[in-house]
């Protein structure tokens, strides 16, 4: 099989693992990548901008080797693009508004895998400070932290895990997630980018995100809805899911708790420069262990947030004058 230097690698177990569950068959991996590749001339109205074996073989991972679903997702994930351009105008680490939500941690990654060796992101809501990140800037942080994830072939076969922590999420912080915005975070992770989710769990959610949740419940896919587990504050049915040890102690785990500048010190390590987009170098330096990390730290220490008691008397408590619109779906809802 001459393809098989595009599973380099990849260890037998993984190997397996992509035959027995996504239909991964090295012998015609060449003529699936090729068949897929065909397609483009389909679609004149997108710019495919890398249609490279490799490039492509992460679709068709990502769809279980259906080639037409792995075209549609390659066609959506460069239509997305085109029709975001602003998201992606200075799309690298060292973008300020990206810079500044990964310093501030979204996303969190953990270097410990799940038992089935998925990548775990973390998301703390309560950390996100309106003032200094805007939603677009964390959007475009997670989808970069992707990119650079999804190089790694095992990741591309075994997947991603989100966790998401509300606890301390204020009201006035949920009422900036409008519906658009929202949306445009599901048709970027759900719809046109090539990763596996294997789950996405809610932890110590309030009632208003849960109402958020059933409003955006029309745009997911079922296979998506089945994945979205909220457990409020039941830890025991998050570790049945994750282990406790592939887990930190914010979330019942044995792991040390997260320390917030983990994952940006990793994509902006020493070997990051100011001129270069991201390269195959800079994604390399991840597996090197810096010592000492170039990444100044925020002059100003983040206090955590206290949650304000926003409904008082049965009334809602508007900070600003501009918020109802925004607001008043989600009463409809309680």
């Amino acid at each position: 099989a001459e393809m098989t230097h595009l599973q380099a690698g990849l260890s037998p177990e993984t190997i397996e693992k992509a035959r027995l569950e996504l239909n991964e068959n090295p012998d015609i991996l060449h003529q699936d990548i090729q068949q897929v590749r065909d397609m483009i001339i389909t679609r004149p109205d997108i710019g495919f901008l890398r249609t490279d074996d490799a490039f492509i073989l992460r679709f068709l991972r990502a769809r279980k080797f259906h080639q037409t679903e792995a075209f549609r997702l390659l066609a959506q994930y460069f239509q997305y693009r085109q029709l975001n351009l602003d998201m992606f105008k200075n799309f690298k680490a060292d973008d300020p508004g990206i810079k500044r939500a990964l310093t501030d941690g979204f996303p969190g990654v953990l270097e410990t895998r799940d038992h089935c060796g998925r990548k775990i992101l973390l998301l703390f809501a309560a950390n996100w400070d309106q003032s200094r990140n805007s939603f677009i800037d964390i959007l475009r942080a997670i989808l970069l932290s992707l990119e650079v994830l999804i190089e790694d072939q095992e990741l591309q076969i075994n997947g991603f895990i989100l966790i998401i922590d509300w606890s301390n999420f204020s009201f006035k912080q949920a009422s900036k997630l409008t519906p658009s915005i929202l949306k445009l975070a599901i048709e970027g992770l759900q719809d046109s980018f090539p990763a596996r989710f294997g789950g996405v769990h809610f932890v110590n959610q309030p009632w208003y995100i849960h109402a958020l949740y059933t409003l955006i419940k029309p745009f997911l896919k079922d296979k998506t809805r089945k994945r979205i587990f909220l457990h409020g504050n039941n830890l025991n049915s998050l570790h049945q899911l994750i282990h406790p040890e592939c887990l930190p102690s914010e979330f019942g785990g044995t792991l040390p708790p997260y320390d917030m500048g983990t994952w940006a010190r990793t994509l902006l390590g020493p070997d990051y420069s100011d001129e270069n987009e991201y390269t195959h170098t800079s994604y390399n330096a991840m597996h090197v262990k810096h010592a000492s990390s170039n990444l100044e730290r925020e002059a100003s220490p983040k206090p955590m947030k206290r949650s304000q008691s926003v409904v008082e008397a049965g009334t809602l408590k508007h900070e600003d004058p501009g918020e109802n619109e925004n607001t008043q779906p989600l009463l409809a809802l309680d």
